[in-house]
């Protein structure tokens, strides 16, 4: 299916305006992240309790910080008035989510349940088991590991996609690509910190689909500039890749729009849950596309121009 035909598009001219609006997007991600003193992590890497829990009716997140304001357990008194809590899928659901506490008393997830059971006891159900939705606690042990293991994934990633594109084409279409797929995850991450949502262990597994969605794009142009090298080579280099992407364009946008139509129904309608995964989503699939075009096929002609001289 071609939506696009016979276009002409000068993309290689408008690198440079590209490559500004690339590095104002990243700096302004890494200035939010120095800011915050890193990405803002969830309970999945730096460890902490959370509880969802589920009233008769609509709730008011106000009133829930008072009553966790004055939380005492075993003797211990806690003010959780300032941590998150909000509504989670609808205005009777209310996720709260607290920071590890050393020496917290045992089954401190359920103390908090109880308390905020008790707190409402005219608009909670009578059967304490409907009124749990979840709840869990993470040790900071653990969490680190699995920021570890994260950070690894990725890096392990981005390796063996440099050793595969090397293989299969040349070593600079895999500078070209791996250059790509590090944009995309910086810009991803940028927007996140500037946004003010938590890095968790589904937004990780959200960068590794980005990572996977937007090399497969980039594959493609680069499979097109390969052959319309062996067939074109009297053409000059910034020809061919210029021709090659606008051959590309439509199976670029037929493929790009339909999987951001789908990420974007998981995001409207999938609830709180997997919100922050299908805007990360989106995201991706956005500068996946921007970044096949305007990171990867101009740095393979910046190598090749290098390469000659």
């Amino acid at each position: 299916m071609r939506i696009i035909k016979d276009t002409n598009i000068d993309f290689m001219q408008q690198r440079k305006l590209a490559f500004i609006i690339s590095v104002v997007v990243i700096l302004s991600g890494v200035i939010s992240l120095l800011v915050n003193g890193g990405p803002k992590l969830s309970i999945d890497f730096k460890g902490g309790t959370l509880v969802s829990v589920q009233y008769n009716e609509d709730m008011d997140i106000m009133a829930v910080r008072s009553a966790m304001g004055k939380l005492s357990v075993d003797g211990q008194d806690f003010d959780f008035s300032r941590e998150e809590i909000k509504h989670f899928g609808d205005l009777g659901a209310v996720l709260i989510r607290v920071p590890h506490i050393d020496d917290s008393p045992q089954n401190f997830a359920q103390k908090i349940v109880d308390h905020l059971y008790n707190s409402f006891p005219g608009m909670v159900p009578e059967d304490k088991s409907d009124f749990i939705l979840g709840k869990g606690t993470v040790s900071p042990k653990i969490g680190s590991e699995l920021s570890g293991k994260a950070i690894m994934a990725i890096i392990s990633a981005l390796g063996l996609i440099l050793l595969y594109i090397s293989i299969r084409f040349e070593f600079r279409f895999a500078l070209g690509a791996i250059a790509a797929l590090t944009h995309d995850v910086f810009v991803t991450l940028g927007l996140f910190s500037l946004l003010g949502y938590e890095i968790s262990l589904p937004i990780i597994a959200a960068f590794l689909t980005i990572v996977g969605y937007s090399l497969n794009d980039t594959i493609v142009i680069f499979d097109r500039i390969r052959e319309n090298i062996k067939s074109s080579k009297k053409e000059s280099y910034n020809t061919i890749v210029n021709r090659s992407v606008n051959e590309s364009l439509s199976r670029t946008i037929v493929t790009s729009l339909t999987t951001f139509l789908v990420v974007f129904i998981l995001w409207f309608f999938g609830g709180e849950v997997i919100h922050n995964f299908a805007l990360a989503m989106m995201i991706g699939v956005i500068v996946g596309t921007y970044s096949s075009i305007y990171i990867a096929s101009p740095i393979v002609i910046q190598l090749h121009e290098n390469s000659i001289k």
